[in-house]
């Protein structure tokens, strides 16, 4: 079922790059730093993004409960444990937002029965937009223009092009890295651009060997997956979201090539 049309669509890609612009205000002028009580960062560029967000999302689509990683989920809103509803980290990347690297994302999905079926992910500081729905397709839009975007295949004996976290499984990737059976280049990148990178050809694998939270993927999981890719955990199945389910995501793998991810051929699969 395609939930949204082109202009629903414009109206996400609106939104994100609003939360952009408030996020780059404190960017720009500096702000305290607040630690939650998973002692990850919370800076005020998180909070004001998500108020852009949620006013933005009640506005335009009050019928879709919201559930954020700033402001929780709505009160006994059971239509978000497997129904349809908005999935929103307003600032994935805080690390390297304070780190100024630019690496930092707004993401916005809209899930349905546990599967992210249209996704926004903007990264402000690069001003690059990424943006997707069933039935509608999947884009890029940057200096240069909009263009669809597409996944790449992986050839036999091609040199893999691996992204992975900075921050996050460095040994356990390193381990998968020994084991792989063609010769590689790896590259470290933060926040939910690994899979926008995956998604429009420029990198073949992102192996997510730490933790994630259902926020921190499901925008990038969908355009991904309407690039012609996919998010697997190390079982092989795809990612799924609700408030049912632990906030938690288990490791998984991003690949351009489905073929590959389900095959032996590109690298075994990372012990959990």
């Amino acid at each position: 079922m395609h939930l949204l049309n082109s202009g629903q669509l414009h109206q996400l890609c609106l939104l994100a790059r609003q939360a952009g612009s408030q996020i780059m205000e404190v960017y720009a002028q500096g702000g305290e730093v607040l630690e939650k009580p998973d002692r990850s960062p919370l800076t005020e560029a998180d909070l004001r993004a998500d108020r852009v967000i949620a006013a933005g999302l009640h506005s335009g689509f009050g019928d879709w409960p919201v559930v954020s990683e700033e402001s929780g989920a709505p009160p006994a809103e059971g239509r978000a444990a497997a129904g349809t509803f908005f999935l929103v980290d307003p600032l994935d990347g805080t690390r390297e937002f304070l780190q100024r690297n630019g690496e930092f994302t707004v993401n916005i999905a809209l899930v349905q029965a546990g599967q992210p079926v249209a996704g926004v992910v903007y990264a402000p500081a690069l001003d690059e937009l990424f943006f997707g729905a069933a039935g509608l397709g999947v884009f890029k839009h940057d200096a240069t223009g909009t263009r669809p975007i597409r996944t790449s295949a992986l050839l036999p004996g091609q040199t893999l092009r691996v992204l992975g976290s900075r921050s996050h499984g460095a040994d356990r990737v390193q381990q998968w890295l020994a084991g792989l059976n063609r010769p590689y280049s790896f590259v470290p990148a933060g926040s939910s651009l690994k899979f926008c990178r995956v998604a429009e050809g420029a990198a073949d694998v992102y192996p997510r060997l730490g933790p994630t939270s259902q926020w921190d993927t499901a925008a990038a999981q969908a355009i991904v997956e309407l690039a012609g890719g996919v998010v697997l955990d190390l079982q092989g199945q795809p990612l799924r979201y609700g408030t049912h389910r632990s906030a938690l995501n288990p490791e998984f793998m991003v690949w351009g090539d489905s073929r590959a991810a389900r095959s032996d051929r590109a690298a075994p699969m990372p012990v959990g």
